[in-house]
C-alpha cells in the first residue's frame, strides 16, 4: 500500500537526511541502488524537480544514462548503517545489492525503477538533463578535496572522477507502508 505525498511537504525531512544518506536508484540492466549525500528538491523549467550527481565510474551511472529514470528512497528515521555500509562502499558492478541489504522492493507506479520498503519515502523522477561537471569552475580547494587526483576511481568516496549531474522531473511521490 502507499499513500501519494506532495514531496515539498517533506522537503525539511529530505534536507536534514541527504548528507546521512538516501538510497538513488536505477533500473536498465539490473536493479541498482548507490548512496546519496549531495541533492537538491526544488523547480526547474516550470517541474518538480530532484538533482543527482553521480560519478563517471560509477555503477549507477551507466545505468542511469540507459533507462533515463530514477527513485529516491529515503528512511522516515535515521538511516540503516549497514544499508549505508553496503550501497555506500559496494559496487553494483560486484554485488547484487537488494540480496545483499535484504532490501524489499516495491514496483513503482510511474516508471518501472521501483521504491525500497525499508527507505519508505519514495520520489520517481524521469531524467530531463544530464550535464558533466566542468572541474575548472569548481573552487581548488574543493577540487582537491572532492577529486584527487592521486585517488583511483574505484574508491567509493573522494576520488579522481568527477559528477554528472542528473535533473529528474518528479513524476510521483509516496510513502510505502
Amino acid at each position: 500500500m502507499k499513500e501519494k505525498v506532495n514531496v515539498t511537504d517533506y522537503a525539511c525531512l529530505i534536507t536534514k537526511a541527504l548528507p546521512k544518506g538516501i538510497l538513488l536508484n536505477t533500473n536498465a540492466d539490473k536493479f541498482n541502488t548507490m548512496v546519496i549525500g549531495w541533492g537538491h528538491l526544488g523547480t526547474l523549467w516550470n517541474k518538480p524537480t530532484f538533482h543527482v550527481y553521480v560519478r563517471q565510474g560509477r555503477f549507477t551511472k551507466g545505468q542511469l544514462d540507459k533507462a533515463g529514470e530514477f527513485t529516491i528512497s529515503v528512511p522516515l528515521e535515521n538511516p540503516d548503517p549497514q544499508i549505508n555500509k553496503i550501497c555506500g562502499w559496494q559496487s553494483g558492478f560486484n554485488i547484487d545489492k537488494v540480496k545483499e541489504a535484504g532490501f524489499e522492493l516495491v514496483d513503482a507506479d510511474t516508471i518501472k525503477t521501483p521504491g525500497i520498503k525499508q527507505y519508505p519515502l519514495t520520489i520517481e523522477c524521469k531524467v530531463l538533463y544530464a550535464q558533466d561537471q566542468d572541474l575548472s569552475k569548481i573552487p581548488e580547494d574543493i577540487r582537491e578535496k572532492t577529486y584527487p587526483q592521486d585517488v583511483d576511481g574505484t574508491y567509493p568516496m573522494a576520488n579522481r572522477d568527477f559528477h554528472t549531474m542528473y535533473v529528474g522531473e518528479i513524476v510521483d511521490a509516496y510513502i510505502i507502508k
